[in-house]
């Protein structure tokens, strides 16, 4: 899972990815107009959002991103905690709000909750589920009944997001840039690699008929 940071102070913004390293993938933008660049990949399960930024402030990111019909739930992290702003923040599309300072135990459960609460796949006790396929999440395990497969490295990872993704046709680009990052020196290419490794481990549990591939798009998880 993949969180975007949109916090201008960056001492602030590696403290919250030092928080929350430990349970979600992080990406950071340190203005409203690169985190707007960010939110337009698509590809994160929570942004977490500062109100007062140069260039463009929160508010102007929130309406800009729910304008462009992106729907990732977004926490928005701000010194005011008056009635009115965080109505305002609500009203343009926020999901939660979090006033400054926090604990590290209540930004972790928060998104937890978001995660949860906007995903039908996700379960209390951190399992996704497709059928009788069971993802654990926390032991990061993958069986069905009694039968269980060992999926190595990202394999796990692209699995999670296909299956949050159902029924929706995901690009190699948005694969790559969700698990291996935007910055990462390998390429594209490495994605065949790990979903023909993946789709082998699929057979041995009958699941392989859900993955299929895309041609010179990328891939979908349906029935």
């Amino acid at each position: 899972m993949k969180v975007l940071i949109v916090e201008d102070d960056k001492i602030l913004s590696k403290t919250i990815e030092q928080c929350i390293c430990t349970k979600y993938d992080t990406d950071k933008a340190y203005d409203g107009a690169e985190g707007i660049i960010y939110a337009k990949q698509n590809i994160y399960d929570v942004i977490i959002l500062d109100l007062m930024m140069p260039i463009m402030n929160g508010y102007d990111v929130l309406k800009k991103i729910r304008d462009e019909k992106i729907l990732t739930p977004v926490l928005i992290l701000t010194a005011k905690d008056g009635l009115d702003d965080k109505l305002k923040g609500f009203r343009m599309g926020a999901d939660d709000y979090l006033v400054k300072p926090f604990e590290r135990e209540e930004l972790v459960a928060r998104i937890d909750a978001l995660i949860r609460r906007t995903s039908g796949n996700y379960s209390e006790n951190n399992t996704i589920k497709f059928k009788e396929l069971i993802l654990d999440l926390d032991n990061r395990k993958v069986k069905v009944g009694d039968k269980e497969i060992v999926l190595l490295g990202k394999q796990f990872d692209v699995l999670e997001y296909l299956i949050n993704s159902k029924n929706t046709i995901i690009t190699k680009d948005q694969i790559f840039d969700k698990i291996w990052g935007f910055n990462s020196d390998t390429s594209t290419n490495v994605i065949e690699v790990y979903t023909s490794g993946l789709r082998k481990e699929l057979k041995k549990i009958g699941y392989d008929q859900y993955l299929k591939t895309i041609r010179g798009v990328g891939y979908i998880w349906s029935e």
